[in-house]
């Protein structure tokens, strides 16, 4: 029997509406992923089991990056994803990482690590804050979105259980004393907050003429994951600390093009993204 066009066209809705639940589900549950990540890997700290918890930190880490590009691709981007995501984002990079370091070493200066703890947590919440309202801002330049406005949540995860991936390495003692951990955190917690650029590698796009190089060097850096993972990982902490002079230069000598000649930046932002 024949049905009606305006029941077919129902039902192709009925689909659509369907495929968008879908799309915008799928993100947030990577996002969701990434929470339960961080929060296991202060319940494998609790056990002094070191190395599993440095790798869910790592895995919530690729979890954040992974959440973000499946939305835009699918087209799920919501306002509740966006703070969902910065929210977790709290947890797994603010409280959770500090929260090992403390059971590892901060703990052994009694109240003053659990401030420090706390300092740490604080900078990272307000990192995240200044990101979202930085994120609602439409005047900015078109390249201002290559940069990010202190270290990033993540990444200062990383820097600040750099000690800890080390000591797992080495066994090196002298990195557990909190003579050490005490101004490391102090110095990460003041970079988040800091006004200072640094890269947003979410935005890289590799030119057509390097993708090969690329794809090697991700297999390499793969390989020497799966071989010598807290090398790897602190290699890659250590080449995000060392690019940040880079943004600032970078930055600064955006803005002196951009105060040169306003249009023809805009064209050349445009083109490199």
């Amino acid at each position: 029997m024949a049905r009606n066009p305006s029941e077919r066209l129902s039902r192709e809705e009925r689909r659509q509406l369907r495929r968008d639940r879908l799309n915008r589900l799928l993100p947030n549950a990577l996002t969701m992923l990434g929470l339960c990540c961080g929060l296991t890997a202060v319940r494998f700290g609790l056990q002094d089991k070191w190395e599993i918890s440095i790798l869910l930190i790592a895995a919530a880490a690729l979890l954040d990056t992974l959440d973000g590009r499946m939305a835009r691709l699918m087209g799920g981007q919501t306002e509740l994803g966006g703070q969902l995501d910065s929210l977790v984002d709290a947890i797994s990079f603010g409280v959770a990482p500090v929260m090992l370091i403390y059971l590892w070493s901060l703990n052994n200066a009694g109240g003053i690590g659990w401030a420090i703890a706390i300092l740490f947590v604080v900078c990272s919440v307000l990192r995240l804050a200044r990101f979202n309202v930085a994120s609602a801002e439409t005047d900015l330049p078109a390249w201002a979105g290559s940069y990010f406005s202190g270290v990033p949540a993540p990444a200062a995860a990383g820097m600040v259980l750099l000690p800890l991936m080390l000591g797992v390495e080495t066994g090196w003692e002298f990195l557990r004393s909190a003579w050490l951990t005490l101004p490391w955190t102090i110095v990460i917690s003041g970079l988040m907050i800091a006004p200072i650029p640094t890269y947003s590698f979410k935005r890289i796009r590799v030119p057509k003429n390097l993708v090969k190089v690329s794809l090697a060097g991700v297999a390499l850096f793969a390989a020497a994951l799966i071989t010598e993972p807290w090398l790897a990982l602190s290699a890659l902490i250590l080449a995000f600390s060392g690019s940040i002079p880079f943004a600032v230069l970078s930055f600064r000598k955006r803005q002196q093009e951009e105060e040169l000649n306003p249009s023809l930046n805009d064209r050349k932002s445009d083109n490199d993204c």
